[in-house]
């Protein structure tokens, strides 16, 4: 059973700074992508970053240049580091991880629970 599992949100004054972390614990046998997402309030969900196996890595326009996401493929763990915040930062970010479970030939989608992030004028 794979579970994404999810810390580092929190509420943070418009500047600041706040860095995310998505564990993958479980029989994995390989992580393609990983990326995060957010969900704004009353908006759909957008991708945030994304970054594959091999370091490539993908922005948002509105993140370009404050948000950089990195990933520990020892430790199946992807991070996010946020700098710059703006209050239009404020949503919801979840974890994605594109992954093979160990004994199965097919590739899914696997998403985390959710972290709040609210960055305050």
């Amino acid at each position: 059973q794979v579970q994404l599992v999810e810390s580092g949100g929190g509420l943070v004054q418009a500047g600041g700074s706040l860095r995310l972390s998505c564990a993958a614990p479980g029989s994995i046998f390989r992580i393609y992508t990983m990326g995060w997402y957010r969900q704004a309030p009353g908006k759909q969900r957008e991708l945030v970053a994304g970054i594959t196996s091999s370091g490539s890595t993908n922005y948002a326009d509105s993140v370009k240049g404050r948000f950089t996401i990195s990933r520990d493929n020892a430790k199946n763990t992807v991070y996010l580091q946020m700098n710059s915040l703006k209050p239009e930062d404020t949503a919801v970010y979840y974890c994605n991880a594109n992954l093979t479970p160990y004994g199965d030939k097919n590739t899914y989608d696997y998403w985390g629970q959710g972290t709040q992030v609210t960055v305050s004028s």
